[in-house]
């Protein structure tokens, strides 16, 4: 099992204002931005593990993005469609007075990456994709068919957030069982459940968000990053039994500059499995870029 590292608990939290709503974000390190996309019911600490080490060579910002995980709802009127989500991507950004940045996903945020790329490519000095959803696999049926019943229920988030309490749901193939190989600390998972749990306005954001995803963003983006000329890196897991390692393949020939980088022993959450490979390549990258 790895601990939350404590030098993520000490983290201050600073707060970015966007026409949406507050985002809450962890920022550490200086130099050249990156900023981590969590996916949904995920947050800021999935990338706990590696903030450490790549802060002594950048400027890392995690924020816990509005997708169910995060602890300060967004306005009624949201756009949290994936494009909508990408333009508040961009806005945090512009909030922050960063031009171009490092963009890192992982899950449904590596397919809302994609989308900035696609749309906003002058704002994106790299891009790095660790397993995440792409061309028709988004979202991913394995893992979102439940989510998606709870999402159109009243009271399943509610519920899904009360149930998501026992250890041995967390494991199932259905929920977190195909994501995380290595059993992580499991009060960062809790974490990720506690606000659908107790705040309305997060499962109203979360709904909303379910409703809006649709294969066609990502097989549009797909399309749209045939002419993306910045450095891109794919760093995946080879067990990857959500997100398919040959998706990583045919992205990396999609693009022009393109790089694919293998991780073994892991499942899509690759920044919880293999944090120290990951940490390694993304520090490469960005060197050698």
């Amino acid at each position: 099992m790895t601990a939350m590292p404590p030098s993520m608990e000490a983290q201050a939290w600073h707060e970015a204002p966007t026409s949406a709503g507050v985002i809450r974000y962890r920022d550490v390190g200086t130099g050249d931005p990156v900023v981590f996309v969590h996916g949904v019911l995920s947050s800021s600490t999935l990338w706990g593990w590696i903030l450490p080490s790549l802060a002594l060579s950048c400027r890392c910002l995690a924020p816990d993005w509005p997708l169910g995980s995060h602890t300060l709802a967004l306005q009624a009127g949201a756009d949290l469609s994936p494009p909508g989500l990408a333009r508040l991507i961009v806005e945090f950004c512009d909030s922050l007075g960063l031009d171009r940045v490092t963009l890192v996903g992982n899950d449904t945020g590596g397919a809302l990456c994609q989308i900035v790329a696609a749309h906003h490519p002058a704002r994106v000095r790299r891009l790095i994709l660790t397993p995440c959803d792409a061309y028709d696999n988004f979202p991913p049926a394995k893992i979102f068919r439940l989510l998606n019943l709870a999402g159109r229920t009243p009271g399943g988030l509610r519920l899904t957030g009360h149930v998501m309490r026992a250890r041995p749901l967390q494991r199932l193939p259905v929920t977190l069982g195909h994501l995380i190989k290595h059993r992580p600390d499991p009060a960062v998972v809790d974490g990720w459940f506690e606000p659908i749990r107790v705040q309305a306005g997060v499962r109203r954001d979360l709904a909303k968000l379910l409703r809006a995803l649709d294969p066609r963003h990502t097989i549009e983006a797909a399309e749209r990053l045939r002419s993306f000329g910045a450095p891109v890196l794919l760093a995946w897991a080879t067990e990857d039994r959500v997100f398919p390692f040959e998706h990583a393949r045919r992205l990396a020939a999609d693009m022009p500059d393109a790089r694919l980088e293998s991780i073994g022993d892991s499942y899509s959450f690759v920044p919880l499995d293999q944090p120290s490979r990951l940490a390694e390549l993304i520090a490469a990258f960005l060197a050698s870029t």
